[in-house]
């Protein structure tokens, strides 16, 4: 994989993709405060790359 661990940007996309839970949108914006938090990022980045491949699919 070609992502670097300190980049954000696909945070900031994927909260104007959808709404989110308060809870997910801070997590988002705030980043991982343990390992739970790093687990639930993980599920939503899973969820970015499924919606990112439709929406390119679309276009």
């Amino acid at each position: 994989m070609t992502n670097k661990w300190n980049d954000k940007s696909w945070q900031k996309d994927f909260l104007n993709m959808k709404s989110h839970s308060p809870a997910d949108a801070k997590l988002l914006m705030g980043g991982v405060k343990g390992l739970k938090d790093a687990w639930r990022l993980g599920v939503l980045h899973v969820e970015y790359e499924k919606l990112k491949k439709i929406q390119d699919q679309q276009q």
